[in-house]
């Protein structure tokens, strides 16, 4: 008897791992950088799932079905901003309402800035910033979210939507309407450049934040690993710490490098850095500059002596020939969502190590 008890034991103990591996979360993420960082808090535990195509624009998305059932699927959803995702507010609310949400521009205490005006940015005091967290964020952060910052966990899972597959992506924003603002009237669809911006992810002080926010969802979420993710938390920031100080000392000779950036998403990296563009072409990731705010930047590069241009590696390079073509200014690519980079824990720190690289190349080139 006590043989034969043991004959069907072992499998037994050898299941059991295999349970605890399918109570791990499952974690659904907007974009490379996200993922990434959400991959370091995780480690061997699970791994993110990201629901939106690495290379296309996050600001003007229809979910493929495989990626609306990642969602429906998840237990926990985290994304940088609606802001940034304007379109993500239906899907979340109908496919994930009841995940738990965890919205990074929301975080407390992280660095936030406002959208810069115009094609040419005003850079006067620029660099008179810190990172002691007191920004006066006068943005509002005025979305009608059904949920809370994580500080607050309480899950408003009262939605009464079903869980819809058939979506039909009714997004807000299928800019075919006239962008009648102030900027430059560019056309093409375009996120709204006017309140926070939401590229906050170029701060590595915001992505230490987000780490420990990361891993506090994790941790409620699943409780037997909390003090793993934790420590994983505490591990990536000090490892983000060192990286911080190795980019601001390869950047020190750049303080005063002048450049072009394709559309205005670089001013965290700029801030937390400082180095200073001045200006950008287009206004969102996917529109095409109209003639006049061209003709701003050309007469910024002649006057102001501008060195270098950054194109973005998804959109067409000959927005950027039209406008530097003729010119010797230094071109290069800067990427804000790592394209060319492989997803995973390490895409974070080699994109903030590849856009260093840019700035140093065009230092470099002056």
């Amino acid at each position: 008897m006590t043989h034969r008890f043991a004959h069907y034991a072992l499998p037994l103990l050898v299941c059991l791992p295999l349970t605890a591996v399918a109570d791990v979360p499952r974690v659904a993420v907007d974009i490379p950088p996200v993922h990434s960082l959400v991959a370091k808090v995780m480690g061997d535990r699970g791994s993110p799932e990201l629901f939106i195509q690495p290379g296309a624009s996050p600001h003007g998305y229809s979910l493929r079905p495989s990626e609306a059932e990642t969602l429906d699927n998840a237990d926990l959803v985290v994304w940088v901003s609606t802001d940034l995702t304007p379109w993500l507010s239906g899907p979340i609310t109908n496919l994930a309402d009841d995940a738990e949400h965890l919205e990074l521009m929301r975080v407390s205490d992280i660095n936030t800035f406002a959208y810069r005006e115009g094609a040419t940015f005003d850079v006067v005091d620029d660099h008179d910033h810190d990172h002691d967290h007191d920004h006066d964020h006068d943005h509002d952060h005025e979305h009608d979210h059904e949920h809370d910052h994580e500080h607050e966990h309480e899950h408003e899972h009262e939605h009464e939507h079903e869980h819809d597959h058939e979506h039909e992506h009714e997004h807000e924003h299928e800019h075919e309407h006239d962008h009648d603002h102030d900027h430059d009237h560019d056309h093409g669809h375009d996120h709204h450049h006017e309140g926070q911006d939401p590229h906050g992810w170029m701060d590595p002080d915001n992505a230490r934040r987000w780490l420990d926010a990361i891993a506090r969802q994790l941790g409620e979420l699943d409780p037997e690993n909390a003090d793993y993710y934790r420590d994983n938390a505490a591990r990536s920031q000090q490892e983000l710490e060192a990286l911080e100080q190795s980019i601001n000392e390869r950047l020190d000779n750049s303080e005063n490098t002048r450049f072009i950036v394709f559309h205005d998403a670089y001013q965290y990296f700029e801030k937390a850095f400082d180095v200073t563009a001045a200006g950008a072409i287009s206004i969102g990731d996917a529109s095409s500059p109209s003639p006049a705010r061209i003709e701003a930047i050309q007469v910024l590069v002649n006057e102001e002596g501008i060195q270098c241009v950054f194109s973005e590696p998804q959109f067409n390079p000959q927005i950027v020939d039209s406008v530097f073509g003729d010119t010797d200014t230094y071109i290069g690519v800067m990427d804000p969502l790592g394209v060319d980079l492989t997803p995973g824990p390490e895409l974070y720190d080699a994109l903030l190590n590849q856009m260093a690289d840019e700035i140093q190349r065009c230092t470099d080139a002056t």
